[in-house]
């Protein structure tokens, strides 16, 4: 008795690339436009940044919240005047953004081939960087003013904020430094991704936005 097999099934290999909800890639859904779905996924070094920025608003919005509260309620809130090189250092850092600015369109325009290779799109990166070591140099300074008249963290409410939100607004600052020598040594190394450049811009412009804020804040308010 003879044994009859069956033939196998014929598969649409056309079908199976086209859809995808179980086509050979799966890269699609169907009917779908693959560069649609690209443009919808971020990279995670811009949905990281914009991470990052929420929770430090967060943070330095309870510390003024906190200072408000305190001044309003306290019997022993002694005033102050800000020292002036805090003005100083408000300048140099609002150049660094300039400078960051200048590097960041450089540089893409670098990295788009419009620009000729014996340029070197890294000096405005490290001007910016020097700007930057240049504030938190200039922070310090006036730490040591106001240390000269005798004026510690524990000294007073006043002076006890002021070194909370100048302090650990410049130690953001030193993480925006790091970012900055990040970029550097990537685009050395020819590695550089346009993505972690503008997250890192975006850092470093929100840092010179918070400074403005919290100088007002503490002019206003000690």
């Amino acid at each position: 008795m003879a044994t009859t097999i069956p033939e196998p099934p014929q598969i649409d290999t056309h079908r199976l690339s086209d859809s995808g909800n179980g086509g050979s890639r799966n890269l699609v859904p169907a009917g779908g436009d693959p560069l649609r779905v690209r443009d919808y996924a971020p990279p995670p070094s811009s949905t990281a940044i914009w991470v990052v920025l929420f929770a430090i608003s967060m943070m330095f919005a309870a510390f003024s919240s906190a200072l408000i509260v305190r001044k309003g309620s306290s019997q022993d809130w002694e005033p102050f005047t800000l020292p002036p090189i805090l003005y100083v250092n408000t300048l140099v850092l609002i150049a660094s953004g300039v400078t960051l600015e200048i590097a960041r369109r450089r540089i893409a325009a670098f990295m788009g081939g419009l620009r000729s290779h014996d340029e070197s799109p890294s000096r405005w990166l490290y001007i910016t960087l020097f700007l930057g070591a240049l504030f938190v140099a200039g922070q310090y300074v006036a730490w040591l003013q106001l240390r000269a008249q005798g004026l510690y963290l524990a000294t007073n409410p006043s002076s006890s904020f002021f070194y909370l939100m100048t302090v650990t607004h410049a130690l953001h600052v030193l993480g925006g430094l790091g970012g900055l020598t990040y970029v550097l040594i990537r685009l050395h190394k020819s590695v550089l991704r346009r993505s972690q450049l503008v997250a890192t811009a975006r850092y470093w412009h929100f840092m010179g936005i918070l400074w403005l804020y919290l100088l007002l804040l503490l002019w206003m308010k000690l």
